[in-house]
């Protein structure tokens, strides 16, 4: 753990990287919270705080934002989730396609926010314009609006982070037929494929900007941009080539 953040990895990558190098070791699982966690208590007593500077936030005290906070900034607690455990197999092993992975991207400050949509066998993705905010009922809006506008066979499943802006996943489901499945907290690497993509589209949405000001088609111009990169696990394929080869046919 430690060379790892002296050399600025983060405490996700960190815990990641444990899961690569030791598949078979249960004792080597952590979650990202436990490293803050440990970092921020023992940095009270001096023990940590050289380590601590090797966070991109460089604090020695952590600053939870409580379930109840959210809640408040974003509406109601999820009701009825249903979780990645429940999820069916060929979700899993990619062989089909039209399952989906969804999360929200934060502008400066937490002020603003889009969405993203990454299909999980072609890596094809969509962005949710969200200007105003993003309570449940304004992503299930915008996540219905843009899945609807695939074909049936393309739409099969979205599985999302647990995030009180999923809220409304019931009414999207009944909506659109698409079940929708909850990863377990503070698992982002079981939407890995959206975690990536995320980190992709940072270089169009980045961290200190303001989201709000892009219109669903700026989103659409960086979505097919990225759409139309070739990828390695594609075979050089495009991820829209790829999406039409599969999802389309």
């Amino acid at each position: 753990m430690e060379n790892g953040l002296e050399q600025n990895w983060s405490p996700e990558q960190i815990c990641g990287r444990m899961r690569q190098e030791f598949p078979d070791d249960d004792s080597m699982r952590l979650v990202h919270e436990t490293i803050y966690q440990a970092l921020f208590v023992q940095g009270r007593s001096g023990l940590n705080k050289e380590l601590a500077k090797h966070l991109r936030s460089q604090r020695t005290r952590r600053r939870p934002r409580t379930i109840t906070a959210r809640n408040a900034e974003r509406g109601g607690p999820i009701v009825g989730k249903v979780m990645i455990s429940e999820r069916p197999a060929e979700v899993d092993d990619r062989a089909v396609p039209g399952h989906w992975e969804g999360d929200l991207i934060i502008g400066n400050q937490g002020r603003s926010q889009s969405g993203s949509l990454v299909e999980r066998t072609t890596g094809f993705t969509m962005l949710l314009c969200l200007p105003d905010n993003r309570r449940a009922a304004t992503v299930a809006e915008a996540m219905q609006q843009q899945i609807q506008t695939l074909p049936a066979q393309a739409r099969r499943s979205i599985t999302w982070d647990q995030g009180i802006e999923m809220a409304n996943h019931a009414e999207f489901t009944v909506a659109t037929g698409i079940p929708v499945f909850f990863c377990d907290p503070h698992a982002p690497w079981q939407r890995g494929t959206n975690e990536n993509t995320n980190g992709l589209l940072r270089q169009y949405l980045p961290r200190n900007s303001d989201l709000s000001v892009h219109t669903q088609s700026d989103l659409d111009a960086v979505a097919a941009e990225l759409n139309n990169r070739p990828r390695k696990r594609l075979n050089y394929l495009t991820p829209l080539e790829a999406f039409n080869q599969l999802a389309l046919h």
